[in-house]
């Protein structure tokens, strides 16, 4: 089974289009920005799409009306929703869980809530290299599915290099679930993607991916392409 390639576009208009190319170009997994006007996690280049979108009218109901829109067109793709406690807060935390499956949301991530707050909230739970052993074991079995690993301390964002942190946060968290685990944060060139794949199950790219998608869909996919064809060429163990 090949390396998983989670690709993060920011909701808007154009999502459908960008998501099918991502795919069609080897995507497995869609992450779905929802805009927050005080995001956390997020460098200036998510952080400026993210502005864009609500300049442009992406609020909570219009967002999830793209993301049904996505799923119509592609029916057996994952695809995760990725905000902030705030926005659930204002929404109705049952409410925004029960619409987002309705429109057709694999999971959530919530990238500012604990894991042990709102366990009625299923979702993707993060684990960074700061978590303790006893919260990278709480989060792996509290989490949606996988876990995603945060390769670094700050928001994503492109980097020069992967962070040497990666390899001991993937090597705590294997011990305490067989569960896949994705990594992100500070992933955007082929090389670093596949340096990321031969440590954990799959790779979750964001800042590069909405820089391309900026330029078209045809740019996108030509990105995307790019990280496939790096994430093959790592061997998986039998």
């Amino acid at each position: 089974m090949s390396k998983v390639l989670a690709i993060y576009l920011m909701a808007g208009p154009e999502l459908p289009e960008l998501a099918e190319a991502a795919v069609e170009a080897g995507a497995d997994l869609v992450e779905v920005g929802f805009p927050f006007s005080d995001p956390l996690a997020d460098g200036p280049v998510i952080r400026r799409a993210a502005e864009r979108a609500l300049a442009h009218g992406m609020r909570t109901g219009a967002c999830l009306e793209v993301l049904a829109d996505t799923r119509a067109r592609l029916p057996e793709t994952p695809l995760v929703p990725m905000t902030y406690a705030s926005l659930l807060e204002a929404h109705g935390w049952e409410r925004f869980a029960a619409e987002a499956r309705a429109a057709g949301a694999t999971s959530l991530i919530v990238a500012d809530l604990p894991v042990d707050e709102r366990p009625e909230v299923r979702r993707v739970q993060l684990v960074a290299p700061t978590s303790t052993d006893e919260r990278v074991r709480f989060a792996a079995e509290s989490t949606d599915g996988w876990l995603y690993l945060v390769t670094l301390a700050g928001t994503t964002g492109e980097r020069e290099r992967l962070s040497p942190a990666l390899a001991g946060l993937v090597e705590r968290s294997r011990r305490v679930t067989s569960l896949p685990l994705y990594a992100g944060f500070g992933i955007s060139t082929p090389e670093q993607a596949a340096d990321a794949a031969e440590l954990a199950d799959g790779v979750v790219v964001g800042t590069a991916a909405v820089a391309a998608a900026e330029q078209g869909a045809a740019e996108l996919s030509r990105y995307v392409g790019s990280l496939r064809a790096a994430l093959d060429a790592v061997p998986v163990p039998a």
